[in-house]
């Protein structure tokens, strides 16, 4: 039987109760990792840790709120004793354009995205250091330039990017590893949701374009999740400010509106 990867690192996942996060809290158990999950749906997050035994607690926050993220490195630390790894994962994705956004919105946006990642980090930050940790921040390729219809989500997670390239820097002889993943478009619950509300067809993940989609598929979230592992695990000690692109194909260089010669 393989060895675990994670085994008894304690591991907070925000945004854990479903897509990319609740993939990744599954996987991080099975490989032997104690997980605080945390969400703002109860009832999801309560079946979750059920469904995964004594390894996962629950904790419910809104990350709008600047004292969740003391609660939850608190509420890890009470439950498991240490931690020894962050993924930032949870995120508001909601559309907007330079017409369209307010500041209201934005700065809920920011509160989530940016704000609430960055001092859950601070907040973690003794724990981190005395176990020598990892964090890795969940991205998007929207960091490098995004969609003209997700103006707001692409400037968080632009800033995201450059938090995680400057804090790796920062904190290196912390030996605080600092990691990133941009992904890319991810089949999610929410995700189909949210496009059939928008005004696609039921069966859309089937008919997705080959230029975004080349395998003829989109990423799942457990893919995201074993790359996670990685990241998390000693296997990629001492590797730190890494930002990497799950993506089906190259983002430099590449014209979607361009059809490829046959």
């Amino acid at each position: 039987m393989p060895a675990m990867r994670l085994l008894d690192k304690v591991i907070i996942v925000t945004g854990g109760t479903s897509g990319i996060g609740r993939a990744i809290v599954e996987r991080a158990v099975a490989e032997g990792a104690r997980v605080l999950v945390h969400g703002i749906e109860r009832a999801d997050g309560e079946a979750l840790v059920a469904k995964l035994g004594p390894k996962a607690v629950c904790h419910i926050d809104d990350l709008v709120d600047p004292a969740s993220c003391g609660r939850i490195a608190l509420a890890a630390v009470r439950a498991f004793g240490r931690i020894d790894g962050i993924v930032n994962n949870a995120a508001i994705v909601v559309r907007s354009t330079l017409l369209s956004t307010e500041p209201a919105f934005f700065d809920r946006m920011m509160a989530v995205n940016i704000r609430a990642p960055l001092f859950l980090i601070q907040a973690a930050f003794p724990y981190l250091r005395a176990a020598a940790g990892s964090v890795l921040n969940i991205g998007s390729i929207n960091a490098h330039s995004g969609q003209a219809n997700l103006l707001d989500y692409s400037v968080s997670k632009g800033a995201m990017q450059t938090l995680s390239r400057n804090l790796a820097n920062a904190h290196a002889e912390d030996r605080i590893r600092v990691n990133h993943l941009n992904v890319g478009w991810v089949l999610t619950e929410r995700e189909y949701a949210h496009q059939i509300e928008h005004g696609m067809a039921k069966d859309w993940p089937q008919t997705v374009p080959a230029q975004y989609a080349p395998a003829g598929r989109l990423i799942m979230p457990e893919e995201i999740a074993s790359a996670a592992v990685y990241w998390l695990g000693d296997e990629s000690r001492p590797i730190s400010g890494s930002v990497v692109d799950l993506e089906q194909y190259s983002l430099m260089g590449r014209n979607p509106n361009k059809a490829a010669a046959k």
